[in-house]
């Protein structure tokens, strides 16, 4: 039996829930701040708060943290990672992932994205369904592919960046940390940190 404890009962979590099952994980138990209020998501439990995942993280076989924000992500994976959790990545089985690719703990993965040969991804990244990361591309800590979105060959995207559902990143394109990609965009030149980019081209959103 592999034993899997979530933290982050949302909608993202389910999806996470769902690809650990088909990926064989056959016992899941949730963990949300908002227990004991939420005590069930979908057939699955939710056993405790943050807390008591911190007590009882060596109980299970692996922790994953599957909370949307990438900021609140990688606050709750350090603290579980301080306490010597034993922390996993979840992939999908219907996920394309070439074996010269590297995925960093705590990520996930889901349906239909490809990682192809050579890409890096740092720890607690999310590659969302269909999302495509192509040759020697290089993820910071933290960043969140949405659905739909490809980057292009050699694109380097800081810490905690995220690049929105079916935005486009063109090849060898360096993306900052701490930026938000807006939905559909299409980014042909590199963008400092910090920055919300939107459009076709991507351009700064004003003030």
């Amino acid at each position: 039996m592999k034993r899997l404890a979530i933290l982050g009962a949302s909608g993202h979590g389910k999806v996470v829930a769902d690809a650990a099952t088909a990926g064989g994980w056959s016992e899941i138990k949730f963990f949300d701040d908002a227990w004991p209020t939420l005590k069930r998501v979908g057939p699955w439990t939710v056993a405790g708060a943050t807390n008591e995942l911190l007590e009882h993280a060596r109980d299970s076989d692996g922790v994953i943290v599957a909370i949307g924000d990438n900021e609140i992500r990688m606050a709750k994976l350090r603290q579980i990672s301080a306490l010597g959790a034993p922390l996993v990545s979840i992939v999908h089985p219907a996920a394309v992932i070439s074996q010269y690719a590297a995925i960093g703990l705590g990520s996930v993965v889901f349906a239909g994205a490809v990682i192809n040969a050579f890409a890096k991804l740092g720890a607690g990244c999310i590659v969302n369904t269909n999302a495509t990361i192509e040759h020697d591309c290089v993820l910071g800590d933290g960043v969140h592919v949405s659905p739909g979105a490809n980057l292009g060959g050699q694109v380097v995207v800081g810490d905690g960046t995220w690049i929105g559902i079916g935005a486009s990143v063109r090849h060898s394109v360096s993306i900052g940390d701490g930026v938000v990609v807006g939905s559909g965009a299409a980014v042909v030149n590199d963008i400092v940190s910090g920055q919300m980019v939107v459009g076709v081209p991507a351009r700064p959103m004003d003030p």
